[in-house]
């Protein structure tokens, strides 16, 4: 019998089942494996935008310059490197850790811990007084996070059939955008809250508080215990079975070697496009993310402003862009929406160069704000479904981080530079140059959507 993990036939041998019906696919939303990726996503999105977003807008009111902004948002380039530690997370046992909870609620409770240690030291540095402290602390978060989101893909993988893939996708999209919105608007709203008293800088805005942002670190990392509880009321998944090994070389070749070997042996020569496409689907985001804080800075909104646009206006037009897009993959398929939430994100950029001509004009940070969250609700859900597509059961932790990190790698990197593109150019231009960078995203999707017709599936 073939390995269950390692689908090769065809849809031309594999019959398409029928499209369920509308309130069947609204149903999956109900169950306890979607309940608990809703919960878990939460924990996954949370560690982000402290290290990137939020970061950001701290260091720039703290008075840091927007060029040594960018250079450090290569903090991120953990999360594109995560592959290189990815086996050892699909593989590796923790002992006690293996044995209480399972392989991968091991791995998950280990990252969180990182997560929260990372955070707290986060909050006790004042960036001021030198920065490498805490570049460090967000190094250790960005590690944690990065291990927790190995763990966190293959559990979800594992936690239902493929049928159901787009509707988990959905719902850990929908946590992870909640919490993003949590720890880039909540954050700012502790932080307004937390402030002793009215102090104005000199340039009229509200003056550098760091014992307000120390406080709003701390509830970030209490506000890790929402992942933390799930992982322990959590069934372990049952993973794929792994090959048994004869000798430590062995071992070695199908933790390293294999889930990577697995991939091409599917794919071929389509694995370059599939591959290609991955690396650049949210480039847009990616690189206008970083100095998307300091422009909400430098056009003068305050902390309480941009919370409060986010929170509400964000809050809901995430949850109906990741609802919408996992509906819609179910009924249309995975790559028609990945087309729509490619064409929207590249547009929402372009209002954001709308934004930079209005100056402090809060109804039209409302509209553009919205305007993302939806494109990006869509785009990410549909995204995450067809990464987990990809993926051979058996290397479900690995494959996945390796997409999930090619797809990190190349935007995070340009983005170090957005700082510098920004004082040389001024933000009108760079947002433009950002919503451009998505127009190669289209030709990869327009391709990448013939050959699915005749690919091989890593999951059926």
């Amino acid at each position: 019998m073939d390995n269950p993990g390692h689908m090769s036939a065809s849809p031309a041998e594999t019959p398409t089942p029928p499209s369920p019906p509308w309130r069947d696919a609204l149903k999956v939303y109900l169950e306890p494996a979607t309940l608990r990726m809703l919960a878990l996503g939460f924990s996954a999105g949370l560690p982000l935008l402290l290290v990137l977003g939020t970061l950001s807008f701290r260091l720039r009111e703290a008075g840091i310059d927007r060029t040594t902004i960018g250079y450090l948002s290569w903090v991120g380039l953990a999360y594109g490197f995560k592959w290189v530690w990815a086996p050892l997370v699909d593989r590796l046992p923790l002992p006690p850790l293996t044995t209480l909870l399972g392989r991968r609620r091991g791995w998950l409770l280990l990252a969180q811990c990182m997560v929260i240690a990372g955070l707290a030291g986060m909050a006790v540095n004042d960036p001021r007084h030198g920065l490498t402290p805490l570049v460090w602390c967000a190094l250790l978060v960005a590690f944690g996070s990065a291990t927790q989101d190995i763990a966190l893909d293959a559990f979800r993988i594992e936690s239902a059939e493929a049928r159901k893939q787009a509707a988990l996708a959905a719902a850990y999209q929908t946590g992870y955008r909640l919490a993003m919105i949590w720890a880039g608007a909540g954050v700012l709203w502790v932080a307004a809250w937390a402030e002793v008293a009215p102090a104005v800088a000199a340039t009229g805005a509200a003056a550098y508080q760091n014992g307000a942002w120390k406080t709003a670190y701390l509830v970030m990392a209490a506000s890790m215990a929402v992942g933390v509880v799930t992982v322990l009321l959590s069934p372990e998944p049952v993973p794929g079975a792994l090959p048994k090994a004869r000798s430590a070389a062995e071992w070695l070749r199908n933790v390293l070697v294999e889930p990577f070997a697995d991939f091409i042996r599917r794919y071929k020569w389509q694995a370059v496009l599939i591959l290609s496409l991955i690396a650049i689907y949210r480039i847009s985001d990616v690189v206008m993310g970083i100095m998307a804080n300091p422009f909400y800075v430098d056009m003068g909104f305050t902390k309480d402003q941009v919370a409060s646009v986010s929170k509400i206006y964000g809050v809901i037009m995430t949850l109906v862009g990741a609802f919408v897009g996992g509906v819609l993959s179910m009924r249309l398929g995975v790559m028609r929406v990945l087309m729509l939430g490619a064409v929207l994100s590249a547009a929402s950029n372009l209002l954001f160069a709308w934004l930079a001509t209005r100056g402090h004009d809060l109804t039209a940070l409302i509209a553009v704000v919205s305007a993302d969250n939806l494109a990006g609700g869509i785009a990410s859900a549909a995204f995450i479904a067809y990464l987990s597509s990809l993926t051979n059961i058996s290397y479900s932790a690995t494959q996945y981080a390796l997409f999930s990190s090619l797809m990190l790698l190349l935007p995070k990197f340009l983005a170090g530079y957005s700082g510098a593109f920004v004082d040389a150019y001024g933000y009108s231009s760079f947002f433009v140059g950002t919503a451009l960078l998505g127009a190669p995203v289209l030709v990869l999707v327009a391709l990448a959507s013939r050959l699915t017709t005749t690919s091989p599936q890593g999951r059926q």
